[in-house]
């Protein structure tokens, strides 16, 4: 199964816009369901884009199942999301100006698209998710992320998410020169926490 690109949008109009957030939903989410966290960040003056997966599911296994099994959603998922920073890029929007939030199947999304593209990006949120694969291939992820913030925040234990996948990722975005914070919660179950959003605004969406 491929997905359609469906974007859905709010904030400032992409054509007014000088940043953009684009929001990654996670399994059985929806775009328009990740767009209203907006309203708790600090990003009044942003773009907003959030793609739709198609059936609410970006791949249909867990996200440490083997990489192949979750083919090809995975590979149009991650390709959706190109698309839709390109989107943004072919409107003008530098990269350094481009800014990511992703929870849970999203946040592993956000994580695999990034690591694959690295470049200097506005900054990156991910809420309980990881890279991507029963084992973590560094081959895939290329480039320097020139000192982009990205924050890493999970519940300790996560039924979907090993804490350790969360300290992983940390340790490969760090070595591609991303500038990582992680927090992790004990015993907080699968969501967001309002300490989370507070650490996104102040590291991310200053």
């Amino acid at each position: 199964m491929n997905h359609t690109l469906d974007i859905k949008t709010a904030g400032i109009p992409l054509k007014e816009a000088q940043k953009v957030l684009i929001m990654i939903h996670g399994r059985g989410g929806s775009a328009e369901d990740i767009l209203t966290l907006s309203r708790h960040l600090n990003v009044k003056d942003y773009a907003l884009m959030a793609p739709q997966a198609s059936n609410h599911t970006w791949y249909p296994y867990s996200f440490i199942a083997p990489a192949e099994q979750n083919e090809p959603w995975l590979s149009s998922a991650v390709d959706i999301i190109g698309k839709t920073v390109k989107k943004a890029v072919d409107e003008g929007i530098k990269s350094e100006n481009i800014y990511f939030f992703g929870f849970s199947q999203g946040a592993c999304l956000t994580m695999e698209y990034i690591s694959r593209n690295a470049q200097r990006y506005g900054g990156a949120v991910a809420i309980i998710g990881g890279l991507i694969g029963d084992k973590i291939n560094s081959e895939n992820y290329k480039g320097d992320f020139e000192g982009t913030p990205v924050f890493l925040g999970t519940s300790n234990p996560d039924f979907h998410v090993p804490v350790e996948r969360v300290y992983a990722t940390a340790n490969i975005l760090r070595e591609m020169n991303a500038e990582v914070t992680e927090k992790i919660y004990e015993n907080f179950g699968h969501s967001i926490n309002q300490e989370e959003i507070e650490w996104a605004n102040s590291i991310i969406f200053k």
